[in-house]
């Protein structure tokens, strides 16, 4: 299965979920905020297997991961010790694409892979083009001197950073200071879903 590349908002829209994690693909003026389809307007009820479902899909295209990864990412997990609903969110937050997104450095995941992708980020000055790059606590990230300037980094400034790491924006360098607390990440994510639904397969 290949990462997902269409409309997040048409996928927002069916999971009921902001992917990008600031809603704004249901703020006012959109065309429509229900699910797409003939039947978007009438929820049903899910299946145990159906919010399985729903969960592991609403994770892979927050994280823009494809089914593969996902397996990967859980059998490390489950070699980690400690809850694994709680591992699994530890690996996925520890990526580099997403502490870039996190950092403030970009404004969604989608765009802080294309700036790891092209060059622009340094872990511990060195440049890692991995997105899927599992940066180490006590790792520092930052933007290229010459990357500093990229509308898309400027424009992205505004995001608060969550307290598992440190920020300076004016310098575009910041810490991956420790691993999140469950209560610091988004609330409505059901990861036990995504657990059972991987133990049946790995």
């Amino acid at each position: 299965m290949s990462r997902y590349i269409g409309s997040i908002n048409k996928k927002s829209r069916r999971y009921g979920f902001s992917l990008l994690e600031n809603n704004k693909e249901f703020l006012k003026g959109k065309k429509r905020t229900y699910a797409p389809g003939q039947h978007g307007l009438n929820k049903q009820k899910l299946s145990n297997y159906g919010e399985q479902l729903k969960e592991k899909q609403k994770l892979q295209f927050m994280y823009g991961m494809n089914d593969c990864q996902f397996r990967r990412l859980f059998k490390k997990a489950k070699k980690m010790q400690g809850a694994n609903s709680l591992n699994l969110l530890i690996i996925l937050e520890s990526r580099l694409d997403n502490l870039v997104f996190r950092m403030g450095f970009a404004p969604t995941r989608k765009a802080a892979r294309q700036l790891v992708s092209h060059g622009h980020v340094l872990v511990n000055e060195k440049r890692c083009s991995i997105p899927s790059n599992i940066v180490k606590v006590g790792q520092k990230i930052s933007i290229k001197e010459k990357s500093k300037n990229l509308p898309i980094v400027n424009t992205s400034t505004l995001i608060k950073p969550l307290d598992f790491v440190k920020v300076d924006q004016k310098q575009k360098i910041g810490e991956y200071v420790r691993f999140p607390k469950r209560d610091e990440l988004n609330k409505d994510i059901k990861e036990i879903y995504v657990v059972e639904w991987y133990n049946r397969l790995v």
